[in-house]
């Protein structure tokens, strides 16, 4: 089976102006936490928290290895004594940052054509610092049902560049990783290619250049 893989953000979807770190909008997430529990938490034990999330951001603090969000913020609420649900925690905080997810227009009818031409479709993202799998899901619902295999960092335990997401892809379809086709939209996703020595096709939206489609109807045309 010829197997197609999509990188998410900023391929498929998007978060509405959001920058590719979210670091500068943590405190609007602890804000949302603060008002709901009427926490008392002094600026330091703030600052201690803002300081740990953006140590764990892979987009600060370079790493590969996949953190589970749930081990994050339970080291956070150490520091705020509080006796909740890292559940509850985690869910209030994303809540705060009121994230706005956009499927971007040509996506369903390009994964429907892919699905209809007898195309594998795979999903391999990387999951924004700190967010649970359950939440980002939450955001992409009409996506979801498109996608013959669902791997994010949190399922492969490595983030991109490490190629071992679309290892697990070649496993599941048993399909030679080198056949795979990902299409991502930053050098991170050409680096996991790489990787794997599979082909990359890179998508720059709006940004026409030889190297890139600008959109994912060229992805038809070059697949044929």
């Amino acid at each position: 089976m010829k197997v197609v893989v999509f990188d998410l953000g900023g391929t498929l979807m998007q978060y509405v102006g959001m920058p590719h770190s979210w670091a500068d909008y943590y405190y609007e997430g602890f804000e949302a936490i603060i008002q709901k529990f009427e926490c008392h938490i002094s600026q330091e034990v703030l600052e201690q928290s803002n300081q740990m999330l953006r140590d764990f951001n892979p987009r600060i603090n370079y790493r590969e290895i996949e953190y589970p969000a749930e081990d994050i913020f339970a080291k956070i609420m150490e520091l705020w004594h509080m006796d909740i649900p890292v559940q509850s925690f985690m869910e209030t905080f994303w809540s705060g940052l009121q994230l706005k997810a956009e499927i971007f227009p040509d996506t369903v009818d390009v994964l429907r054509k892919l699905r209809d031409r007898g195309y594998g479709i795979a999903a391999l993202t990387d999951l924004p610092s700190a967010m649970p799998d359950e939440i980002f899901k939450r955001d992409i619902p009409d996506l979801l049902g498109y996608f013959d295999y669902y791997v994010s960092s949190s399922v492969a335990g490595y983030r991109k560049p490490n190629c071992r997401g679309l290892q697990m892809i070649s496993e599941k379809f048993a399909t030679p990783i080198e056949e795979l086709v990902f299409v991502g939209d930053e050098e991170k996703d050409w680096k996991t290619a790489l990787n794997a020595h599979c082909k990359f096709i890179w998508i720059r939206r709006g940004e026409k250049k030889e190297e890139s489609i600008d959109h994912l109807y060229e992805l038809l045309e070059l697949l044929e």
